[in-house]
């Protein structure tokens, strides 16, 4: 038996490096998926567009990260985080070219939709810093990872419409920016290629037995995975529901059925890979070392739900609700409204170390708790409220949020290293279904109820939190040779 820690430790200068080559990878997807976003009035006049047709755009960028994070969590820990990022990178700035120079809206409102699958790109470097990163500091750095990254939202909403406005001008300015994020993303596509490895010098990259879904140590964890696909198949079936008819209108009744029958399908079909992967793995048991608790997932998966889903809905409808509530331009209340966003760039490395210092449960039981007052206090904001006061509040309960993803993903690579990648990709799957379901549920009541909801959620979360088990001594992982490695995770 090895341990990981003999191969890390003197790899200091190169895990820095592979760490901002990583993130800086994650911010140009991030800058790509929400290029769109700050380009809002430009494109609305070039095609003519209705605000219900926008709106459909925004479902549309966000109902195909569901099952992409699936599918390429599944592929990362097949083939290695350099590779599938590489070639996301190279795929997303193809996508970022057909959305820029779309010549219809049916052309825009598709290219909108696959670029969805440029939001799976997270997932690819939680397993990455989790190769090269040791337990104790593992934490700081996914939240590096994930709070830098994520910034590539803003970025795009500070920088695009300058360049669109100054760079190129005219009234195809906005085409020629989005299609550069494509470019640098290309390019860097070959460099990341070019200059990352998928673990130090000396360590194994360990790869699930076989692909199509996560090896369970019981058959109760089995069918609790099971029950756990099934939100993600709901959250599909309301952004169905929501372009249909009864919602935008984009799809006709027959096309929203017969999405609603491929799901259905589609979920089936998971079942029987899900049950292929697990078969003889659990009929022959699973040997005491190698067994893991899904419960450990599923808690993080619910926790996500709550910390990233909500901070995906409400960066969706906060400057809106600034607009109405303080009675500002759409200029100002952007800007406050990216208030909430702005935080990811220390509060998710903060989460993260304070995940590594004081612990997972602990940290992550205080951080959800912080998030439920942080959205209750939203919840009392009103117009006779002093405006720096709400923006010092929408603050306070952002980095609750952010810290609580942080935390999140602090642990994430610590349950069963060879299957990172999908676990991320579940976990960051659900973030994306707690986005749908907070926003449906916006849909139908107040601003005020809204963030209530949201604290009620992370209430329960809370609960679910405590029974969540600290990482203890060492996983074990074999390789295929059948060479036993220790990983420590404390």
């Amino acid at each position: 038996m090895s341990s990981e820690k003999l191969n890390v430790l003197d790899f200091s200068q190169a895990r820095i490096r592979t760490l901002h080559f990583t993130w800086f990878a994650f911010f140009l997807t991030f800058v790509m998926w929400f290029s769109h976003a700050p380009m809002k009035p430009f494109i609305m006049e070039a095609f003519n567009m209705t605000n219900e047709q926008w709106k459909a755009l925004l479902i549309l960028n966000v109902a195909l990260t569901i099952p992409a994070r699936i599918v390429i969590g599944m592929l990362v820990d097949k083939f290695g985080p350099r590779s599938v990022y590489s070639l996301l990178l190279l795929t997303s700035a193809f996508l970022c070219w057909g959305f820029a120079f779309a010549s219809s809206y049916e052309q825009l409102a598709l290219f909108r939709f696959l670029c969805g699958f440029i939001g799976a790109g997270f997932v690819i470097g939680i397993r990455m810093v989790g190769e090269w990163f040791p337990a104790k500091t593992v934490g700081v750095a996914e939240g590096i990872y994930g709070g830098w990254g994520n910034f590539g939202s803003s970025a795009a909403a500070w920088t695009l419409p300058a360049v669109a406005a100054y760079l190129y001008g005219g009234d195809d300015g906005w085409r020629y920016a989005i299609a550069t994020t494509g470019v640098v993303a290309f390019f860097y596509g070959l460099i990341f290629y070019r200059k990352v490895r998928n673990t130090p010098k000396g360590s194994t990259y360990f790869k699930p037995k076989k692909s199509g879904g996560l090896e369970v140590s019981s058959w109760k964890d089995f069918w609790f995975y099971v029950a756990m696909n099934l939100p993600m198949y709901l959250a599909l079936a309301v952004l169905t529901w929501k372009l249909s008819p009864s919602g935008v209108g984009l799809l006709s009744a027959t096309t929203a059925l017969l999405l609603w029958i491929g799901l259905v399908l589609l979920f089936f079909v998971q079942l029987s890979q899900i049950y292929k992967v697990n078969k003889d793995h659990l009929k022959d048991g699973v040997p005491d070392m190698q067994r893991y608790k899904f419960k450990q997932v599923a808690i993080l998966d619910w926790a996500y739900f709550v910390t990233f889903g909500s901070e995906l809905a409400v960066v969706s409808m906060l400057p809106a609700f600034f607009m109405e509530t303080f009675d500002l331009t759409p200029i100002k209340a952007g800007l406050l409204g990216g208030a909430f966003a702005l935080m990811n760039l220390v509060a998710r490395p903060g989460g993260g170390l304070i995940s590594d210092r004081f612990g997972r449960r602990k940290t992550l039981s205080i951080l959800i708790c912080g998030l439920a007052i942080g959205y209750m206090l939203l919840s009392q904001i009103d117009s006779a409220w002093a405006i720096p006061v709400a923006v010092l509040s929408v603050m306070v309960c952002s980095f609750f949020v952010q810290a609580g993803e942080g935390a999140v993903f602090a642990m994430v690579p610590l349950i069963q290293r060879r299957m990172t990648g999908q676990i991320a990709g579940m976990a960051g799957a659900y973030g994306n279904v707690g986005a749908v379901t907070f926003l449906t549920v916006y849909s139908f009541v107040d601003a005020a109820t809204f963030f209530m909801t949201i604290a009620g959620a992370a209430a329960v979360c809370f609960i679910a939190v405590q029974f969540l088990e600290e990482p203890q001594g060492h996983m074990v992982e074999v390789d295929e040779d059948g060479s036993v490695q220790l990983i420590e995770v404390t």
